[in-house]
């Protein structure tokens, strides 16, 4: 593997807020308000902008060759954390719950990405059957639904939404903030299909992650499903899929000649673990010691002056739920009561039997009240077609962000990633964000291969 080279390589200059003239620069040419990127202004992570920048033809041509081999899912969301020193992604949702907050002005990109993914996965389709969350009160997940919804009608295709609630007997209306409505109808199933009352659809959109395990209406159906049942979570493997991204980052940093360690974060997994009855806890604590070692001769090899820490996830789900950091392997060894309890089940109780252990990377991007904020990208296909900021008033540079109290601040990341300017400043209005499409779609890469595997095993 190929060294950074020097030029690459720096001490991380602690946040501090921009000159007025600065901030003015960097906005000028966007359309919308962004947050103060304060390290990526005068940080390492500027010199690793304008490497990707220099080399841009390179990777969207190796990009194309990977998608040919490897076709996308139909959409993701990537959370990615910017330290300045280091760009990577930390979380990959293959169910993503955001549209509404994406930037309306980049809509019609939605919709012709959305047609591209359609037309490659059923080209004969005319109407589509979304399967969603079974959530009824939650104002912030219906909204998403009304906005893909909308994607999905705008492409052309005929759209109802099937619901998996068994309580379900006639179809339901729900009036929405926004001033739209959504209508939600029980699934049924005859023989290999699944309809709503008087609608038999040509493919079925998957809006639900699965967590509660998989529906048997959906198994074995002769319509085309995606994303396909098996990248659900009561199948899919946060571990897996950073193994994978660890070969995709290692591919790309041949390609452009830096250290893979700048967009991945080491990571390390043990066996069964029960947070309850107190087993596996030498795993983790010994686990803990190791990965923490490794980021400290990471940060060595850099010139990094931070202090190294963990973040314990689920191996399974999403929604911010059992995520906990750690700084050293004392924090693991005599966890409370509340923090085994915390830990031991996320999304709809489903009991944690297995964690992800990854490398925190520090995120010192904030709004304009100073609020720590990162990025989330939104791809539909191989596009990347959307982003917002999930900000958080009360969370630090080193602490999830996702959890209650967050908000979100959309931001056109589609002009900005896709139509980067190598002749302008790397901070420039439309190429302050190209870093960030090309770091989430190495992610998508790694979605799609772990995809691609995971159906062979499905056969």
């Amino acid at each position: 593997m190929q060294r950074m080279p020097a030029a690459l390589v720096g001490t991380l200059t602690p946040p501090t807020r921009p000159a007025p003239g600065a901030a003015n620069d960097m906005a000028v040419h966007s359309l919308h308000t962004v947050p103060h990127l304060t390290t990526a202004l005068t940080g390492p992570l500027l010199t690793l902008e304008s490497h990707l920048l220099a080399r841009q033809s390179a990777i969207e041509s190796w990009l194309r060759r990977q998608w040919l081999a490897t076709p996308a899912p139909i959409y993701a969301s990537v959370d990615l954390r910017n330290a300045g020193f280091k760009l990577a992604p930390v979380d990959t949702n293959l169910f993503p719950a955001g549209f509404n907050n994406l930037n309306p002005a980049f809509l019609p990109l939605c919709v012709q990405a959305m047609q591209t993914a359609i037309e490659r996965l059923c080209p004969t389709a005319s109407r589509v059957l979304i399967v969603p969350e079974s959530h009824t009160r939650n104002l912030y997940y219906l909204e998403s639904l009304a906005t893909l919804a909308e994607i999905v009608t705008q492409a052309g295709y005929e759209v109802r939404i099937g619901s998996l609630i068994e309580e379900l007997e006639g179809p339901r209306a729900v009036d929405l903030p926004s001033g739209r409505r959504v209508v939600l109808e029980p699934l049924r199933r005859e023989g290999r299909r699944v309809r709503v009352d008087g609608f038999d659809p040509c493919m079925v959109l998957l809006n639900n992650d699965l967590a509660g395990g998989r529906p048997a209406i959906l198994e074995g159906i002769e319509q085309p499903i995606a994303p396909p049942l098996w990248m659900g979570w009561a199948d899919r493997s946060k571990f897996r899929h950073f193994e994978h991204y660890h070969r995709v980052a290692a591919e790309f940093a041949a390609l452009v000649d830096i250290d893979p360690w700048l967009v991945e974060p080491l990571y390390r997994n043990c066996g069964e673990i029960d947070f309850l009855r107190r087993e596996g806890e030498a795993c983790l604590e010994r686990n803990v010691a190791q990965l923490l070692e490794a980021i400290r001769a990471k940060y060595a090899e850099h010139g990094v002056d931070r202090e190294p820490f963990v973040v314990i996830k689920a191996d399974a789900g999403t929604y911010g739920m059992a995520v906990m950091v750690a700084r050293s392997p004392e924090e693991v060894r005599g966890l409370s009561r509340r923090q085994r309890t915390r830990m031991a089940t996320t999304k709809g109780g489903r009991a944690v039997r297995r964690v992800l252990l990854q490398e925190g990377v520090y995120t010192f991007e904030t709004w304009e009240d100073g609020a720590v904020a990162e990025p989330v990208v939104y791809m539909i296909d191989h596009y990347v077609v959307g982003g917002f900021y999930r900000v958080h008033t009360e969370r630090g540079p080193s602490e999830n962000l996702n959890a209650p109290g967050m908000h979100f601040q959309p931001l056109a990341f589609a002009r900005s990633c896709n139509t980067p300017d190598a002749r302008r400043e790397p901070d420039a209005e439309p190429n302050r964000f190209y870093a960030y499409g090309v770091v989430a779609r190495l992610a998508l890469l790694a979605a799609a291969r772990e995809m691609q595997e995971a159906a062979g095993g499905a056969r």
